[in-house]
């Protein structure tokens, strides 16, 4: 691995992605090189408001949840390398592609997120994700996202 990695704490999250609680679904971004490859780390807690309806007694994080934080940590990886913090950067979902659940995410797991760049540059960016719980797979998704740029 290269020296010159990058990383992002949630005060650095919040600067380049303009999501909030309930809905900021990562809390930081290690492992950052370039707009290649990073890691996400999701701290899984009962206290978030899903596990109330999803489901009683039974609390596991929605698929759908899982693919979010996938691509927020994609996001946070180009914000990184393009410097756009501070920047009123935005990020919009066009596609999921290849989109597979392997194991439930519950309050206590610590959910590490993997993400490849498959085509990046300009607007229309392509990644790939693995959600992984102790190493084992929880889910994997190929996604494609329109990067609204800020206009220098």
């Amino acid at each position: 691995m290269s020296e010159n990695l990058k990383s992002a704490d949630i005060g650095l999250i919040q600067r380049i992605i303009p999501h909030r609680y309930p809905f900021l679904l990562v809390d930081k971004v290690v492992d950052i090189n370039g707009a290649e490859s990073c890691k996400g780390i999701k701290n899984v807690t009962f206290n978030e408001p899903h596990f109330t309806g999803h489901f009683p007694g039974t609390p596991i994080m929605p698929g759908v949840t899982i693919v979010e934080a996938m691509a927020q940590t994609a996001a946070v990886m180009v914000g990184v390398e393009q410097e756009l913090a501070d920047k009123n950067f935005l990020v919009y979902f066009m596609g999921i592609d290849v989109c597979k659940f392997r194991r439930k995410v519950v309050p206590g797991d610590v959910l590490e997120l993997h993400i490849t760049t498959k085509r990046g540059g300009g607007k229309v960016w392509k990644f790939e994700g693995r959600a992984e719980v102790d190493g084992e797979l929880a889910c994997s998704a190929e996604f494609t996202a329109m990067m609204d740029l800020p206009k220098e």
